[in-house]
């Protein structure tokens, strides 16, 4: 009796071992849904319109917001259009100075470039001959390192006391660098401001801030058809 009992254990021992180790079937799971990563598309990269210049650009005696290439930034937001502007300007440049930092200011992109330099030279009586290659070198490593770029010369006149002979030959430089190197020239770029005494710091040279408003519109005029 005592082995048919122990029989029947073993029976029932074994069979709910077979039902608990046995797989189970289980409802089908779903698959978690793909998590899609949304990247955003990488922004173009704003064109950049350098000005390299002298104290006019620096905005000599000025606030940087009321200098003209504040002036340009400001209208070109205005308009949503892609491009920044860096102003390169040092005041006391000379054209070989400008020469001498050329390649320092060249390692940034450059999409725009605007020449303002040789209102110096002309205080400085430097012969007109050296101006001009200094501009014209200056030019033609911009185009060497970005051949792609539009070339803006900000042309400048000479105080009249150096002289009928110099005041031409210093004001055609402008002109024959801007043609040589197939680039936009902007004549004066004081026009309507240059000489005139409300428009220009006690110095005589430098313009207010009401004059960096024109200077604004004179480097517009010609820089505007450049920026699409």
């Amino acid at each position: 009796m005592r082995i048919y009992i122990l029989g029947i254990l073993l029976f029932l021992a074994f069979a709910c071992g077979d039902t608990a180790t046995s797989p189970t079937t289980k409802a089908p799971q779903t698959s978690p849904e793909k998590i899609v990563k949304k990247e955003n598309p990488p922004k173009e990269r704003k064109k950049s319109i350098i000005f390299f210049g002298d104290s006019i650009t620096a905005h000599y005696g000025l606030e940087e917001e009321q200098g003209y290439t504040a002036h340009i930034q400001k209208r070109i937001d205005s308009l949503d259009l892609n491009y920044k502007v860096v102003n390169a300007g040092l005041s006391g440049e000379t054209t070989a100075g400008g020469l001498g930092r050329i390649n320092w200011i060249l390692k940034q992109p450059v999409d725009v470039f605007v020449l303002e330099l040789g209102g110096n030279d002309a205080l400085r009586g430097v012969p007109t001959e050296e101006s001009y290659k200094n501009l014209l070198e200056i030019a033609d490593r911009v185009q060497k390192k970005y051949p792609e770029a539009q070339l803006i010369v900000a042309g400048m006149e000479a105080p009249p006391n150096m002289g009928k002979d110099y005041v031409r030959a210093f004001r055609a430089n402008f002109a024959k660098v801007a043609k040589e190197k197939n680039a936009l020239l902007i004549p004066f770029l004081l026009e309507n401001v240059g000489g005139i005494p409300e428009l220009n710091q006690a110095d005589g040279i430098h313009p207010t801030a009401k004059g960096h408003q024109i200077l604004a519109e004179n480097v517009w005029k010609v820089l505007k058809d450049v920026l699409k």
